[in-house]
């Protein structure tokens, strides 16, 4: 997690970024440790497949929100990855063979030590203490990488629900998300703003990492709100992202963000899309240095903000801009006018779509019993 220096208000605050240094080999020493460290067996006994054959969705998340840079975030509905997860005998016990990627991309490894999925299943069944069972695993992608709608933490999130559902659900939904930051950790990083909320549903949290300290944020039932998510044909590799950002900022800079990350914290508990909104668009940390790296994305948050919007900022590391409403409707048509303004000033085409906020999370879609 960054750490804070805190200095005279005339002086900057420095921002330490050790997640954001590269990744150690797959293979080294480190990463033993840190696995050794963060998953360990939790139940006495191996468990029993109660299922052959399960499969699992998790949803799009929206990480950041503005000024919650690496500790708030929420789930969008009807957008995420599905996995299929197997009992086979054909598989060596207690190991992951993926069998078959498909959906929007085909890039992704099928060596499950090098595939979000993978690693996340394989820190599940570690967590589970499975040995005398082999798993095949299908992964079908919805979500493009690179988008900004925590496209890797989707397939950790739907991978490690499933192998704990094809073993009788013994692991608690905070136990999978740490099964989950082993696959971000060696793909973006150790932050769980999009996998704590993908496996979680709703909005999430992170009070800390060492220990972890997971708070979901309830949004009232009785309350309406939408995303209105416009996704430009444009790669934003996390990793990228991050390097762009300060390591010192003015402490009026913290000061600020600070204040508007408890505000959305207190919307998102009173149902005040409007507030939450205006919270979501006063970053002065992350969001200025990012914008400039994604063309058109300063023109888009304008237009969405004079289309009506309560407010709009990167999705995550970007390219997907998140504007913010409470009508279904009206999202649509400030949708069209992002769309318009990726491609009239950063010469993108984009695809928008307005998406309500996903409750529940990852979660079993269907099962065949043993």
């Amino acid at each position: 997690m960054a750490t804070l220096c805190f200095h005279s208000p005339s002086k900057p605050i420095s921002y330490f970024h050790p997640k954001s240094k590269p990744s150690p080999p797959l293979f080294s020493k480190v990463s033993v440790l840190r696995c050794k460290a963060s998953v360990q067996t939790l139940v006495s006994v191996e468990p029993e497949p109660v299922f052959t054959s399960v499969k699992t969705f998790a949803p799009a998340t929206v990480a950041n929100l503005g000024p919650g840079f690496d500790f708030l975030g929420c789930a969008v509905d009807g957008l995420g990855d599905h996995v299929t997860l197997r009992v086979d005998p054909s598989v060596r016990a207690g190991e992951v063979l993926i069998s078959e990627i498909t959906g929007t991309t085909t890039k992704l490894s099928t060596n499950p030590l090098r595939n979000c999925a993978g690693i996340a299943a394989i820190a599940t069944m570690k967590m589970l203490g499975i040995r005398s069972v082999g798993l095949s695993l299908d992964l079908h992608k919805g979500l493009p990488l690179g988008s900004g709608l925590g496209s890797s933490a989707a397939s950790a999130a739907a991978a490690a629900v499933a192998v704990n559902e094809i073993f009788g659900r013994k692991l608690v939904r905070e136990e999978l998300v740490l099964a989950g930051l082993e696959s971000e950790a060696k793909v973006s990083g150790y932050h769980a703003d999009n996998i704590a909320p993908a496996i979680m549903g709703g909005f999430v949290l992170i009070r800390n990492y060492e220990p972890l300290d997971l708070k979901p944020l309830r949004f009232p039932e009785d309350k309406e709100l939408f995303f209105v998510l416009v996704s430009p044909e444009f790669e934003a590799p996390t990793k990228k992202m991050r390097a762009a950002l300060p390591t010192e900022i003015p402490m009026v800079h913290h000061v600020w963000n600070s204040s508007q990350a408890a505000a959305l914290v207190a919307a998102v508990l009173e149902g005040d899309a409007v507030m939450l909104g205006k919270a979501l668009s006063s970053d002065k940390v992350v969001e200025p240095t990012r914008a400039p790296l994604i063309p058109g994305m300063e023109a888009v948050k304008k237009a969405a903000l004079e289309a009506g919007a309560f407010g709009c900022t990167i999705s995550g590391a970007g390219p997907t801009a998140v504007a913010v409403i409470d009508a279904a409707e009206k999202g649509e048509e400030i949708g069209e006018r992002m769309v318009e303004a990726f491609m009239r000033v950063g010469n993108l085409k984009s695809v928008a779509c307005v998406k309500k906020l996903d409750k529940v999370g990852a979660r079993l879609v269907s099962s065949v019993s043993s």
